[in-house]
């Protein structure tokens, strides 16, 4: 079974205790004038692209977005994405695992999660200035690693991450969730990704968070505004569709991966959700 490509955060021998879980790069250094391109790859850390000036293509999970001047591009771990980013393009590129901004504010742990939610933002010149000031700070921590320089990065990011939220606005079903239902959606979502191909059904993630079967409905209507099912379905679709376009694994291969013994139910699965056969959806979008 041939696996997506995954790429990790590369380790510095002169840096371990910060290269290992965080990094800033300046996009025009990065480019060194060529054009980056990169094939269809999977991430195990969070992932952000600003530009203050540039062109190019990023697609996320198979939704296409131009890259344009003032636009920032946020990526979660496991997402799929294709990037060409021409050169002479400015601005950052932040690498960051889970672990190393994790706030122990409970308000503030949320901000990531919100505005991941969201995988591409657009400001105009004047709202980004705010921005570019904050990622000036960074990236002069970054590069000088005074004292407390990470207590200093992970402050600027908290900043960073209210302003992308106050850029979104408000969403009127997530205004409704407190900050248990918050916390547990993240235990949810937390263990669809790890036994999604094993647990398909909203009683066994119910079990697993020792609530009824009722009670993760009324957490996903409220923060998401699906129902639990509605996400099982969706989340197995979408990593589907990830392994129909990223590798050239047999549909036989991708049904059994995905926890279907019966490659025909799969099959019809996969169309009522989409349309498509995987292999007519493979034909048609590769």
């Amino acid at each position: 079974m041939e696996k997506i490509p995954i790429r990790h955060i590369k380790v510095s021998k002169k840096e371990p205790d910060l290269s290992e879980a965080f990094t800033i790069r300046d996009i025009d250094s990065l480019l060194a004038e060529t054009d980056m391109v990169q094939e269809l790859h999977r991430h195990d850390f969070f992932y952000l692209l600003i530009v203050k000036e540039g062109t190019g293509n990023h697609n996320i999970d198979f939704t296409s977005y131009n890259v344009s001047d003032y636009s920032v591009s946020l990526m979660r771990p496991g997402q799929v994405h294709q990037l060409v980013l021409e050169a002479g393009s400015t601005g950052y590129l932040i690498q960051f695992r889970k672990d190393f901004y994790s706030p122990h504010d409970k308000s503030v742990s949320q901000l990531l999660r919100k505005t991941s939610n969201i995988n591409h933002y657009q400001f105009d010149s004047n709202k980004f200035q705010k921005l570019s000031a904050i990622l000036s700070n960074i990236f002069q921590e970054y590069t000088d690693k005074q004292e407390k320089y990470l207590e200093v990065i992970k402050a600027n990011m908290d900043i960073f991450f209210i302003e992308l939220i106050r850029k979104h606005g408000s969403n009127p079903i997530q205004e409704k969730a407190n900050l248990y239902i918050e916390a547990q959606l993240e235990a949810f979502l937390s263990h669809l990704e790890t036994h999604v191909f094993s647990h398909k059904q909203v009683s066994e993630y119910a079990a697993l968070l020792n609530l009824s079967t009722f009670q993760l409905n009324a957490i996903t209507k409220t923060s998401l505004g699906k129902t639990c099912s509605e996400v099982i379905n969706e989340y197995i679709i979408l990593e589907s569709k990830r392994y129909l376009l990223a590798t050239s694994n047999q549909i036989t291969q991708i049904a059994y991966y995905l926890g279907y013994e019966d490659v025909s139910y799969f099959i019809r699965f996969f169309k009522k959700h989409t349309g498509y056969t995987p292999d007519a959806f493979r034909h048609n979008f590769k």
